[in-house]
């Protein structure tokens, strides 16, 4: 079966974190790893702002709603990120590939980080790559959510698979 790929953006300050904290607060052990994912996704995607230190914000609850994926793996060395090309939108793009390196099908979580040429965070976004296959490689495209200028490069940050 070939690999499902969703994208969502996240970047914004306060307003992320209490999105982030409103949507996912009632994460419990009910929820499954995918069911935690989306609601992430879903919290980060609605909300965009530009402020550096929102960015900052955002990026560290993104990181703790990570944490939060029931039975999730960090395998940030299974991750690979290609180089960073604007398109004619303004937008930033970056092919992530993931590698399932264990013995089922499996999930990902994904945390971009896109940075300027002086290492300064402009924006974040979670990918999700959905149902890779074991021994298998997906990909997927991290796009910024807003227009970015200049040097634009490309780390993972987080990567959880579930």
């Amino acid at each position: 079966m070939a690999a499902r790929h969703r994208i969502r953006w996240a970047t914004g300050g306060a307003a992320l974190a209490l999105a982030l904290s409103a949507v996912l607060t009632g994460c419990s052990g009910d929820d499954t790893p995918a069911d935690t994912a989306s609601k992430a996704e879903s919290a980060v995607g609605s909300i965009a702002s530009g402020a550096s230190e929102a960015i900052e914000s955002a990026t560290a609850e993104a990181g703790r709603r990570l944490d939060d994926i029931q039975d999730g793996i960090d395998v940030k060395g299974d991750v690979q990120i290609g180089t960073p090309v604007t398109g004619s939108d303004g937008r930033v793009r970056a092919e992530v590939t993931v590698r399932n390196s264990d013995d089922s099908t499996r999930s990902f979580a994904v945390q971009v980080d896109f940075k300027s040429s002086g290492g300064d965070l402009v924006d974040t976004v979670i990918v999700t790559v959905d149902h890779v296959q074991a021994g298998e490689s997906a990909t997927a495209t991290a796009r910024s959510t807003h227009d970015l200028s200049g040097d634009i490069r490309t780390d993972v940050a987080r990567a959880v698979r579930y």
